[in-house]
């Protein structure tokens, strides 16, 4: 099993940033792939970012990290956009994938919300 607790989110301007972090627990956590994923109410969930590659819609912009150390990965989202907002989630996978299926443990979510 493994548990995953996000934190972070909150309210900014655009063109401001915002780092996301997302602390995973448990014995194999170790062992898993880590991304990001978002979320708006009545659409999708939309991939972001794994350590491998990231959404087009976020390239340049986003980078994703783990300090293995403190069981943590993050996403620092710079130069954010009005439509960047949306609920964040972590999650964690056996393999790279930018398929929310294949992720089996997922985060609470937490909420961006970037004003113009």
């Amino acid at each position: 099993q493994v548990q995953l607790v996000e934190s972070g989110g909150g309210l900014v301007q655009a063109g401001g940033s915002l780092r996301l972090s997302c602390v995973a627990s448990g014995r194999s956590a170790s062992h898993y792939v880590m991304a990001w994923f978002r979320q708006v109410p009545g659409k999708e969930r939309e991939f972001v970012a794994h350590s491998l590659s990231s959404a087009d819609t976020v390239k340049d912009r986003f980078t994703i990290s783990r300090d293995n150390a403190k069981s943590t990965v993050y996403l620092q989202m710079n130069s954010l956009k009005p439509e960047d907002t949306a609920v964040y989630y972590c999650a964690a996978a056996t393999r790279f994938s930018q398929d929310y299926s294949d992720y089996i443990y997922w985060g609470q979510g937490t909420q961006v919300t970037v004003s113009s």
